[in-house]
């Protein structure tokens, strides 16, 4: 399994909102600077981020986007959800519906508790977890540098 760069993006993204004090909206031209990410990939992400109440948006000239909850209140589970859907690795496919063969059932359950303790290890780190990692290495790195 992979997780995709829209999720992973996604979540830099947040991290970089949550980097901000959140007074003044931030450009996704300014994220997709720091991060080394383009624009217009960007642009496609902030989409289901924004429709799931994850972020705010501002137009005009000193328009933007900032987080809509604290970010104790988000959890990387609730950005991957937003941008990929629910957490499955298999989904439900047409041999396990109704399906009364062993072999099958047993599978599906594998994937279904695999699925589940995935999405229980998303939801338990929230952004201000990944934002104050974020800050920790920021400062080790200023402390080893000096």
């Amino acid at each position: 399994m992979k997780l995709s760069t829209r999720s992973r993006y996604g979540t830099r993204l947040m991290i970089r909102l949550g980097l901000h004090d959140g007074s003044d909206p931030v450009m996704l031209k300014d994220i997709a600077e720091g991060e080394d990410i383009s624009e217009k990939y960007l642009s496609q992400i902030i989409i289901p981020l924004k429709a799931s109440g994850l972020v705010r948006s501002f137009r005009g000239a000193h328009g933007g986007y900032i987080l809509a909850k604290a970010p104790l209140q988000i959890s990387v589970g609730d950005i991957v959800t937003a941008i990929e859907g629910n957490i499955d690795l298999v989904g439900e496919t047409k041999s396990a519906r109704g399906s009364s063969k062993g072999s099958v059932s047993v599978t599906k359950k594998l994937w279904d508790e695999v699925s589940d303790k995935i999405a229980e290890t998303l939801n338990s780190v929230t952004l201000e977890d990944l934002i104050n990692k974020c800050r920790r290495e920021k400062d080790s790195a200023l402390m080893y540098n000096i």
